[in-house]
């Protein structure tokens, strides 16, 4: 599947946002009177949903089916902070367990406190509030069938990027200052173990911020999937989801809305490779991207460790047969693993640490254009 990329504009009357665009299709990309760029390959299998805004042009760069709707896991923990925050006055103040609950919640996609204020503001009622707040049109509550799952809320991409504009270009200060400076400090796992570093956080550096969702893959928390529901009726609850969203660049120049769906039983590695690499081609104006090569691990359950040995503290595991960036290796701890051994280390540089070249790449000993490290 391709993407054709086009320029879509917006413009501002007063404090309000007027989408000249908003139901753009992919019709109407494919046949815009603007340059077309390289196309984006969406993988086999996965569909997708994007929008890729440049808030210093006021256009679009990217855009695939984005008012296509998705169950939006943890990407609705925005709407959560939000609602909390509309009527707090002019101090915006936040009593001491509410900042450190919400700080979980947008940092680390903690659950459990995305139940709380689920539960606590009225379930729906804070969709629905948000939806004509925010002006947003396709965004929508869980089915009736399913009102306490939150992750059930349907989400597109066109809307996502309207709920980031509202959050850099409308939101006072304090509510700004608040939540950007909790998704610009994102931790490696969420709190359920699962590595949020796929997609944005992976390709681009330093400047970004994310809130990532991840809906349906075993072991995973909060509300997976649901079998007995079918893909027909609305919004698709079977299939694996893997959101990426959130700014890249200095000043929080262009929001990356990204939604995908995987084919039933999809892995976490598998679907974790397949966003981050299409996340790699999109038209992100502003962007840096972080220099180094692209290897595949090989094995499960890779260790990132501090020092290339394996005396170094652990600093996670990599999910089985993902894209890695490597900067540079490094002599270290010979480790022996038929039917390869290396004594050479690669050096991850989203994760600060190193892994045995034995699982990295399909080579030998030594990762061949990869230079050494300093």
């Amino acid at each position: 599947m391709k993407l054709l990329r086009s320029g879509l504009s917006v413009m501002l009357a007063g404090s309000s946002v007027i989408w000249l665009t908003a139901s753009v299709s992919p019709s109407w990309a494919a046949t815009s009177s603007a340059t077309t760029a390289e196309a984006v390959v969406v993988p086999p299998g996965v569909t997708a949903g994007i929008a890729v805004f440049d808030r210093q042009t006021g256009q679009f760069t990217d855009v695939l089916n984005p008012d296509l709707q998705f169950r939006s896991a943890s990407v609705v923990k925005l709407l959560l902070v939000l609602d909390f925050l509309w009527n707090r006055g002019p101090a915006y103040d936040i009593p001491a367990a509410d900042r450190a609950r919400l700080e979980v919640m947008l940092r680390s996609s903690d659950d459990d406190a995305a139940s709380y204020y689920w539960d606590s503001l009225g379930g729906t009622a804070i969709i629905n509030r948000m939806v004509a707040r925010l002006g947003l049109t396709h965004t929508a509550g869980p089915p009736a069938t399913h009102p306490g799952f939150w992750g059930y809320a349907a989400f597109t991409a066109a809307d996502t990027v309207r709920i980031y504009r509202y959050l850099l270009d409308q939101a006072p200060a304090p509510v700004r200052t608040f939540v950007m400076s909790n998704l610009h400090q994102p931790t490696r796992y969420g709190t359920d173990g699962f590595d949020q570093y796929f997609g944005i956080a992976s390709v681009f550096d330093p400047a970004f911020a994310i809130k990532q969702g991840w809906s349906g893959f075993p072991n995973s928390t909060g509300f997976g999937k649901d079998k007995d529901k079918p893909k027909e009726a609305g919004v698709d609850l079977t299939s694996e989801a893997l959101h990426t969203t959130g700014t890249v660049g200095s000043g929080d120049r262009t929001i990356v809305a990204v939604y995908t769906l995987h084919p039933d039983g999809t892995g976490y590695g598998k679907a974790y490779n397949d966003v981050t690499r299409l996340t790699r081609t999109l038209n992100v104006p502003g962007a840096v991207k972080t220099p180094g090569n692209w290897l595949t691990t090989t094995g499960s359950g890779v260790r990132v460790r501090t020092a290339p040995n394996t005396s170094g503290g652990v600093l996670g595991t990599l999910p089985s047969g993902v894209d890695v960036l490597v900067s540079c290796q490094k002599k270290g701890q010979l480790i022996d693993a038929p039917p390869r051994s290396s004594e050479w280390w690669a050096y991850l540089p989203k994760y600060n640490g190193y892994v045995t070249n034995v699982y990295v790449g399909m080579s030998g000993p030594k990762l061949p254009g990869v230079p050494d490290c300093p």
